[in-house]
């Protein structure tokens, strides 16, 4: 059994009565009678072939216990030229964290897989530093206080990111951009799970379907068009007036337009998820409003995952974004940026979603047996 006085010893103990300031490596130095570059190479945990000998390294930590001393984590990455600290953007004005918004599993993924790679991560949001006021600098420039940064939202400040970019600090997107060349990105593959969705309703037997979505560019809602619109060409199926947009969607769609999309022949509505679903639900409330029931009066898919607040509702037909899977892929390829390791030309990474099945879909009513 170790003698007590040397396990007290090899212990940390208190500092040095009177003592006002944390020890420095020097004083570690003094103590175990070494220099200061050994006390640096054996608490930096690095190995040196057999330049430092097993008891020289005891003697170093010993002396390090004794004093209570503990390493500088600001000195450490100063010296490395890092931080290991991950930066997580969000577009918004303050940073969504409530477990029911829609980013809150992408930061579960983010979260598992920086822990992983021994990365801390530091959450920036639109309105940092007072936000982008006339003379001042814009608060992504703030994400440079980390090694590299993840940038989360749908609509993000080209110019501000084409400048990181050009300067070559480690940036990926969640989610497609095609602005500025050059940025990394990590997204889900919509275009072929958006397409998916409409084979599934034409083999359903549905001959006219219509997709509603936001009147705006943003990459993912451009990806789910794309692929809603090869699905149509891939079933045959006209794609003239097909595709509804709108700035609105709780005020434009109503029961009565609703209805007349049903009276000119259309059975199956398909909609595109944003961070709101603002779509989705209002088109469910209008159905409901309408007295129209899915799937006995019509067909309604979603392309997407429902929002958390109507989970009580029937599960959609559509698909479900990987969202945890994306949030750790992106970490990896910022990681591999962070490393300065070779990457393609393209620095992209595209997941797939998985189909849905859902209970909101189903055959047309006029194409249903007969019950009698």
């Amino acid at each position: 059994m170790e003698e007590p006085t040397k396990r007290a010893r090899r212990g940390r103990a208190p500092a040095p009565a009177g003592r006002t300031g944390r020890p420095r490596q020097a004083e570690v130095a003094r103590l175990a009678g070494v220099s200061q570059a050994t006390v640096s190479l054996v608490l930096g945990g690095k190995q040196q072939g057999a330049a430092i000998s097993q008891e020289t390294r005891q003697n170093v930590l010993d002396a390090a216990g004794r004093l209570g001393y503990v390493p500088d984590p600001a000195a450490r990455r100063l010296a490395a030229a890092r931080n290991d600290l991950l930066g997580v953007f969000s577009f918004t004005a303050t940073f969504p964290t409530d477990v029911q918004h829609s980013y809150y599993p992408f930061l579960v993924g983010v979260e598992r897989e920086a822990a992983a790679r021994g990365y801390d991560l530091v959450l920036f949001t639109g309105s940092s530093a007072g936000g982008a006021s006339a003379g001042q600098p814009h608060p992504l420039n703030r994400a440079r206080l980390a090694d590299g940064c993840l940038l989360l939202g749908r609509h993000a400040p080209v110019d501000e990111l084409r400048r990181l970019v050009a300067d070559g600090f480690p940036v990926v997107h969640l989610g497609r951009r095609d602005e500025p060349e050059g940025l990394a990105w990590v997204g889900a593959d919509y275009v072929s799970s958006s397409r998916e969705v409409v084979e599934r309703l034409a083999s359903l037997g549905h001959r006219r379907i219509v997709l509603v979505r936001e009147d705006d560019e943003a990459p993912a809602s451009t990806d789910r068009e794309q692929g809603f619109l090869e699905g149509l060409r891939v079933a045959e199926l006209p794609d003239t007036k097909a595709v509804f947009r709108s700035a609105d969607p709780a005020l434009d769609l109503t029961p009565e337009r609703l209805r007349r999309w049903l009276a000119d022949g259309v059975t199956a509505f398909v909609a595109e998820e944003t961070d709101s679903g603002g779509v989705w639900r209002a088109l469910s409330t209008a159905a409901r409003e309408a007295g129209l029931e899915a799937p006995r009066d019509l067909s309604l898919a979603l392309l997407g995952s429902p929002p958390p607040d109507l989970a009580d509702a029937s599960e959609p037909t559509g698909f479900d974004i990987p969202r945890a899977q994306l949030g750790a892929e992106a970490v990896r390829l910022l990681a591999t940026l962070v490393a300065g390791e070779d990457l393609p030309e393209r620095p992209v990474a595209l997941v797939a979603c998985t189909y849905r099945p859902g209970a909101t879909a189903g055959p047309p009513p006029g194409a249903r047996p007969d019950p009698g």
